[in-house]
């Protein structure tokens, strides 16, 4: 089958914002190859959020496709607490304090010195003599070169102008804030009112972190309702460390190069992305790679060949989603990005640079493995055109999406969680029906979808899956022709 857009395998996550709210604009987003919506909770009122949400789900009923919605928490994020901005330079020393000093010792200090604070209580005694305080994204650098009863004391490495507010990275200190904030609590409560699909947590920085989530989460909706898939982002040196454990925890992953480039070296951003990417897979966790890029489309209509060239590396590693985040979301073109992102992943998709030999391993067995595995080669073998399955809860799917085969995924389901969430799998086309229609009907209903929106042709021949993977289940695999 000639690939074009609608048959790409690499899923596409767009950051939704005042670019992109209207249910025009994300209704154009959805034909160009978008798949999932993400809300940054970082930013925005629930009004907002509760307004535009409801947009990408007009949207996607219009264009009638599976739209996933992603609510990102912000996490323990350390900020400035300054009441001016404040010009330092290279070799400067400055005094830094956090808002668990008083106040009128930091004001004393700062007649005879410049002054730093930080929004994070006691997080002064966390750090010691070597430590880098890394301000904006890293624009700004402090060593931290001695330490007192309630500041340290900071060498400047790299200038600027510290304003109020601005993101503070420490790569090596123990942060002394929970990994799910208060503010994440209730962001989490009304994403959950609104029934996301999924829910991105901030600087996990271990797999408990994941298994205490999960509780809370289960506790809010009971026991009954399909959970949303927890998004564990990658982004802290911690992380790295517990990336095994992580990986066991977790459902899905997001490699958060913004942050991750700056507790790590730059120069080695590639070479871990690489690395989580192939530990990811192994594991079944779909991968989103995510941070700038096409950074400059928010400026401008063509992206530059670097950033062309990255999306590409993602998507040849097999990564499952790459993600847009101000092109989308402030930028002036985020339908350009959305379709220029698409255009990337479809020719990288169809050069050999992308083709996967052998099945892609998993650093476990079972037999619903084993079957799917099976599946995956008898429809090699047949040079078939499309693997269809029944599928209520997307596991099946997402053992097949795993070994990245030649072939699209159609997935006839009876649960609106289901359809949503399997629009992150790499390869998988999700289909909704209701009613009391047999498993066999729907598998017929979807090829037949399938073939009116133009990922099936006659006389294409596709691989159904009737019956379960699940240990002991009878499977039926046959070859059929599209009519």
């Amino acid at each position: 089958m000639k690939k074009d857009i609608m048959t790409k395998h690499t899923k596409i996550v767009a950051t939704i914002g005042p670019a992109s709210e209207s249910v025009e604009v994300l209704e154009e987003m959805m034909r160009a190859g978008l798949n999932m919506a993400r809300f940054n909770f970082s930013h925005g009122e629930y009004e907002w959020d509760e307004r535009v949400i409801k947009n990408v789900r007009t949207a996607a009923k219009n264009v009638g496709v599976p739209m996933a919605i992603l609510a990102d928490l912000q996490g323990p994020r350390v900020r400035t607490h300054m009441e001016k901005e404040l010009e330092i330079e290279h070799g400067e020393i400055v005094r830094i304090f956090d808002i668990s000093t008083n106040e009128k010792e930091i004001k004393k200090m700062a007649e005879d010195s410049k002054v730093i604070v930080l929004d994070c209580p006691e997080i002064i005694a966390q750090l010691v003599v070597g430590n880098d305080i890394l301000i904006e994204d890293g624009l700004m650098k402090i060593k931290v070169v001695d330490t007192a009863k309630n500041y340290v004391i900071g060498d400047v490495v790299d200038g600027g102008t510290i304003k109020n507010h601005k993101g503070v990275n420490i790569p090596d200190a123990r942060i002394p804030l929970p990994t799910v904030t208060k503010k994440d609590y209730d962001d989490l409560a009304f994403a959950l009112s609104q029934s996301v699909d999924f829910i991105a947590m901030s600087f996990v920085r271990n797999g408990q972190d994941i298994v205490d989530l999960r509780k809370h989460i289960r506790k809010i909706i009971g026991e009954d309702e399909t959970m949303p898939r927890i998004i564990s982002k990658i982004e802290c040196k911690e992380a790295l460390n517990n990336l095994e454990r992580i990986l066991g925890a977790t459902d899905a992953v997001m490699i958060a190069r913004g942050d991750l480039g700056i507790e790590a070296d730059p120069a080695r951003i590639t070479i871990l992305e690489k690395d989580i990417l192939k530990k990811s897979i192994r594991h079944l966790r779909p991968v989103i790679v995510a941070t700038q890029m096409l950074a400059s489309m928010e400026h401008n209509a063509r992206p530059t060949r670097a950033e062309v060239a990255d999306v590409t590396n993602a998507v040849a590693d097999h990564t499952d989603a790459v993600m847009l985040s101000g092109e989308s979301s402030m930028g002036k073109y985020p339908v350009e990005a959305v379709r220029t992102m698409a255009q990337i992943a479809t020719e990288t998709e169809i050069s050999p640079y992308d083709d996967v030999y052998e099945a892609m391993p998993l650093n476990f067995s079972s037999e619903e493995v084993k079957i799917a595995h099976a599946t995956h080669d008898f429809s090699r073998e047949l040079s078939a055109e499309a693997i269809v399955i029944f599928s209520e809860s997307g596991y099946t799917a997402r053992l097949l999406s795993h070994f990245r085969p030649d072939q699209v995924i159609l997935v006839a389901t009876n649960n609106q969680k289901t359809y949503n969430q399997l629009a992150l799998a790499w390869g998988v086309y999700s289909f909704l029906f209701a009613g009391e229609k047999s498993r066999q009907e729907c598998v017929q209903q979807a090829i037949d979808n399938a073939r009116d929106k133009g990922l099936l042709h006659a006389q294409d021949l596709v691989i159904t899956v009737l019956g379960s993977t699940k240990a002991g289940k009878k499977l039926e695999l046959t070859g059929t022709r599209v009519v």
